[in-house]
């Protein structure tokens, strides 16, 4: 038994497939069947139960899967005590975000990590919630900026961003111009929303919830910027956060509204794996977005504590 062969199994484990397996590992299927073979010809045990194209994991293997996961865990633990006692910072950050922070926050983040870490590459990779907890939590992604709640044992979460969601119509609608409306002006308006099941949308049919508003939703999408271009494009109005609108009600091409006794937050914040000790390149990187948040946003957050 080898590293390499407790790689290959953690891989067919996390993706499910042994083709899936290759894919990560940049081998061929037949390459990851021949090393779980070797390792159950071993240990006279099956660690893989092969049903049709899936593949289940079988007692033994989960026993040797746990085996793997301490292994790297310490393997990644040993290599970091050791390089962070250098004086510059190496090697990788593999960050993870939703798509109105790799827009919008990402950016700046990341020019200010590198004037301090300059020989630190920083991987980025976006998608959804679920997608990106999936990466933290399998290794493949080191510190996520995500949107909360998430209440999970096996992650660490601390808040680092406040940001107002809005009401944002295209400017010659009848509720723009106006400081603040009453949450009953938004019956029966046509609502272009972020998709059901992420936080962000939890938020807003919290306050759909509680205003006893039943939303005509016209569209849903993840994508921030297509909801700007529809709403832009008078096909509906949103609710979204005023970060994401900012520059577009200051020219003009939006318009955003508050609304009068709910102040409707969301909150975001840092998520990695519990560990019994936080890397340098995360804590770096979290100290480097609190001297890059705008005041009016910040909530200071350091991984040492």
């Amino acid at each position: 038994m080898d590293l390499r062969q407790l790689e290959v199994l953690k891989a067919v484990a996390d993706t499910g497939s042994f083709t899936g397996a290759g894919r990560r590992l940049h081998v061929s299927q037949s390459a990851v069947s021949r090393q779980i073979l070797l390792l159950e010809g071993e240990l006279n045990e099956p660690l893989f139960w092969r049903i049709k194209r899936k593949v289940r994991i079988t007692p033994a293997g989960e026993a040797l899967l746990q085996l793997a996961i301490r292994v790297f865990d310490d393997i990644k633990e040993t290599t970091a005590s050791i390089t962070e006692t250098q004086d510059r910072l190496t090697g990788t950050v593999r960050l993870v975000g939703g798509m109105t922070v790799s827009l919008y926050v990402f950016p700046t983040l990341l020019k200010e990590f590198r004037r301090l870490h300059p020989e630190v590459d920083v991987k980025v990779i976006t998608g959804t919630g679920e997608r990106l907890l999936r990466k933290l939590r399998s290794g493949a992604a080191d510190l996520g900026l995500l949107t909360l709640p998430i209440d999970e044992p096996d992650l660490v979460t601390l808040p680092v961003m406040r940001e107002e969601m809005m009401v944002v119509t295209f400017p010659t609608h009848p509720l723009a111009g106006r400081g603040r409306l009453d949450p009953a002006e938004l019956v029966r308006q046509p609502f272009i929303l972020y998709e059901s099941g992420s936080n962000t949308r939890r938020v807003i049919d919290q306050f759909f919830i509680k205003e006893s508003i039943q939303p005509r939703i016209v569209m849903e999408t993840e994508n921030v910027e297509i909801i700007k271009a529809m709403v832009r494009n008078g096909l509906g109005i949103t609710i979204i956060s005023n970060q994401a609108v900012e520059r577009e009600v200051r020219d003009g091409h939006l318009a955003s509204v508050r609304i009068n006794g709910s102040t409707l937050v969301r909150e975001t914040g840092w998520v990695y794996l519990k560990a019994n000790r936080v890397p340098k390149k995360i804590d770096e990187m979290i100290r480097a977005l609190d001297k890059t948040l705008p005041k009016d946003q910040a909530m200071t957050a350091s991984a040492s504590v």
